[in-house]
């Protein structure tokens, strides 16, 4: 027997779709926060001092975070490589915004302190906010046009052809989504400054956290409801093929009302992710204004997570589904690379997953603690 014949081509792929997953979760938890404080840097830090607080709470970890992010993107290339061609060429004008935010956000860590004028650090300071908001708003956006289709499909010879345009991205359901991706990104970033800070830092961001974190229930039910009433979701009608080639166009699919209900009906277990993603927010809340600082962020976190899965939860096997040509739409089953390129990536996998996991949990153990404003103040510690 041949080695990567030892896991069937089916569980590859669907090990690879849950990893996804992962990556996701893993970004959105560990870099959200940081855009979130980078959204709430305005609102919270009233000085230059508080400002360069907050700042530093997220200064040592930042860079380290965006990891998730370029694993992310490397898992989609190789074990998804169509939905790779199409999402990073179909959006290709909300990703360039999207890297433009996140190439300016590192560059105003480096040159906010370079200069004392308050004017310089005020631009650097309104660079970090659009830094955090635009990511995290485009984000949430592209789900939303994800979860109601997007306008591809396949010539003959398998070109894809992207046939919207980025203005079209920003219609009124992907525009909530993206506002729930905003929401719980603040409420997270306040948690995370409940953690590294104390003082009027802190209460501020109780208090923009506690908002955050209702406006995150809110919309995020607002959104349900919404996908319910008005977006149309798709199913494979014809024979699904779970170890077949990796050829969208050799099944046939269409739209359908209510299916992204389906998998809920189907298998109620499922419903643990959208629970998780309500009650997550509402245990932040109350942990936020009993100040207790760690637990607000852990239950912050599991919203984060229970929302994310539940888009995945909902759209399974389905992937990326064309709006044009639902036929051409991508899944789980006829969109990945080949069996054994999943096999080497999952070993790969397996190596590297759990040395990066520990390098940054040692990253936070060390660097574990509140940000001591008297030590930037005196220029005796912290870097920005």
């Amino acid at each position: 027997m041949i080695l990567h014949e030892m896991i069937s081509y089916e569980t590859l792929r669907l090990i690879w779709w849950l990893l996804i997953g992962i990556l996701l979760v893993g970004f959105a938890i560990t870099d959200g926060f940081d855009l979130g404080t980078g959204i709430l840097l305005p609102f919270v830090g009233k000085t230059d001092l508080e400002r360069r607080v907050v700042i530093n709470s997220i200064g040592p970890v930042w860079e380290g975070n965006q990891v998730w992010l370029i694993l992310g993107g490397g898992a989609i290339f190789a074990a998804w490589p169509q939905l790779y061609a199409v999402s990073f060429s179909g959006f290709y004008l909300a990703m360039f915004v999207i890297l433009v935010a996140l190439i300016v956000r590192p560059v105003a860590f480096k040159f906010r302190s370079k200069r004392e004028d308050p004017r310089w650090r005020a631009r650097w300071d309104a660079a970090l906010f659009v830094g955090g908001f635009v990511p995290a708003l485009i984000c949430g956006v592209a789900i939303g046009n994800v979860l109601q289709g997007v306008p591809f499909r396949f010539s003959p010879d398998m070109h894809i052809f992207y046939d919207g345009s980025f203005f079209a991205l920003l219609n009124p359901f992907a525009l909530l989504c993206g506002l729930v991706s905003v929401a719980m990104l603040v409420m997270h970033g306040a948690t995370w400054l409940q953690v590294k800070t104390d003082g009027a830092v802190a209460e501020r961001s109780r208090r923009y956290g506690s908002v955050a974190a209702i406006a995150t229930v809110v919309l995020y039910a607002a959104a349900g409801v919404a996908l319910w009433l008005w977006v149309d979701g798709y199913r494979i009608s014809s024979t699904v093929v779970v170890d077949g080639p990796s050829n969208p166009m050799l099944k046939t699919a269409q739209v359908h009302v209510g299916a992204w209900f389906l998998n809920f009906a189907a298998h109620p277990w499922t419903w643990i992710a959208p629970a998780f993603g309500l009650l997550g927010p509402l245990l932040a809340f109350a942990f936020l204004r009993a100040r207790r600082e760690v637990p607000a962020l852990l239950a912050s976190a599991a919203g984060i997570a229970g929302i994310i899965l539940s888009v995945g939860a909902a759209m399974f096997p389905f992937i990326l589904p064309s709006s044009i040509d639902p036929r051409a739409s991508l899944t789980v089953w006829d969109s990945s690379s080949s069996h054994m390129t999943l096999f080497i990536m999952l070993v790969v996998t397996a190596v590297f997953i759990p040395l990066i996991v520990a390098y940054t949990t040692w990253v936070y153990k060390v660097l574990w603690g509140k940000v001591d404003g008297k030590a930037i103040e005196d220029e005796t510690g912290h870097a920005y």
